[in-house]
């Protein structure tokens, strides 16, 4: 995955899917798209996902989300692995939001990295020292210090990807089997406290620059899709009781 794209301004459609029409909609979205050639030879086609993902003391960015605002951003350290002995990339991600707009920037962690050994309380003074030089590692320290950030959850879930046979730019993912746990670190403890979300369904993600294509429309309207504000962190921190929506 240290190939991938590392800056990025898109749209991002969410849905959330019953079993039965994951099914459905996946067996009809294969005359359209194909794997991403990532998971070409993966097992199940899907690649597993882990996020620390961090807040101020006052849950700004969760309530920045519930309340709807515009234009809001998060960060979060991401990789794909649960396992911390091997050789997976780390990255250390910015994501915001700008109406309607995602924009998403990331930087790839020095090779050192994150691992289990490294305590909660010293996981912020790591990050900085293995960020490498730029606009994000400058942003994170800034907001670090001036809002006081520390990581609260880490959200897990494999991923399938699919990209449009006519369209690069068109891509979409199925997000499954996701979980939340209680945790400061990247690599938490077997004990730690871990809760299940959403258990059953699928959250598709639907991602493009600049319009949805024709055929997907169709698909939309024969299974009455309704999009979903549907943030991966804030419902874990809800199932994990750290802080809840007021409306």
């Amino acid at each position: 995955m240290s190939n991938t794209k590392l800056h990025f301004a898109r749209f991002e459609f969410k849905y959330l899917l019953s079993p039965q029409l994951r099914r459905d909609l996946e067996s009809e979205l294969r005359y359209f798209m194909e794997f991403d050639p990532y998971v070409e030879q993966q097992p199940n086609h899907q690649y597993f996902v882990r996020s620390l993902y961090f807040d101020d003391p006052s849950h700004s960015a969760f309530f920045d989300k519930v309340d709807g605002l515009h234009t809001r951003s998060k960060f979060r350290v991401r990789t794909y692995t649960n396992q911390d002995q091997d050789e997976t990339p780390q990255f250390l991600e910015v994501k915001g939001r700008y109406n309607n707009l995602v924009l998403k920037h990331r930087v790839q962690l020095t090779a050192e990295g994150i691992s289990s050994g490294i305590r909660s309380d010293q996981l912020v003074n790591r990050l900085l020292k293995i960020t490498p030089p730029g606009s994000v590692g400058q942003k994170f320290e800034y907001d670090l210090f001036r809002k006081q950030l520390r990581p609260v959850a880490l959200v897990d879930y494999t991923r399938r990807p699919y990209i449009s046979r006519f369209d690069p730019e068109f891509r979409l993912t199925f997000d499954s089997k996701l979980t939340a746990t209680m945790t400061r670190a990247l690599f938490p403890e077997p004990q730690a406290r871990t809760r299940q979300m959403l258990p059953g369904y699928t959250v598709m993600e639907v991602k493009f620059r600049r319009t949805i294509p024709s055929w997907f429309h169709r698909l939309i309207q024969a299974y009455e899709l309704r999009r979903l504000s549907v943030s991966k962190i804030c419902h874990a921190m809800e199932v994990l009781d750290l802080a809840h929506d007021p409306n």
